[in-house]
């Protein structure tokens, strides 16, 4: 199993517009051709909890979409090189939620392109739990040549 380089996340973070509390993926773990794999690891801290439910913490599904996503735009990231591109969500189809994803569960995802002819990317998506599927889409997103402040 190829494992990605320790800094991979560093590196990503340079790229991506995400920070805390909005950025969901803590490790990259593998990141090869077409095909990442990225953790998230959920804490009772979570700004979101709080309200999602008391008493039941369950995280939300659009914020496990959301981590998927933000999995898939270093994946692209990786494969496009230093290009300044902003990597935008554009569509969600199939989207399935198997599990609830609660504190102290750690979500492995896994993303593979399916097709890429810029500037548009279509993108499998997969979030599990313990080796059981708690989330799948399948992700359109396109390139934006705009530049962050």
């Amino acid at each position: 199993m190829p494992e990605a380089k320790p800094d991979a996340l560093d590196r990503f973070l340079k790229l991506l517009p995400h920070r805390y509390p909005f950025l969901l993926v803590d490790r990259v773990v593998e990141l090869e051709g077409d095909r990442t794999v990225t953790l998230k690891n959920v804490t009772i801290n979570e700004p979101f909890f709080t309200g999602h439910f008391p008493g039941l913490p369950i995280m939300p599904g659009v914020l496990i979409l959301e981590a998927l996503a933000q999995s898939a735009a270093i994946l692209a990231l990786s494969i496009i090189g230093e290009r300044r591109s902003l990597f935008m969500l554009t569509g969600l189809d199939k989207v399935r939620f198997r599990r609830r994803v609660i504190p102290g569960d750690q979500i492995r995802m896994e993303v593979r392109v399916a097709k890429h002819h810029y500037p548009l990317w279509k993108m499998h998506a997969e979030a599990r739990v313990e080796g059981e599927l708690a989330a799948e889409a399948e992700l359109s997103a396109m390139e934006v040549e705009e530049q962050l402040p």
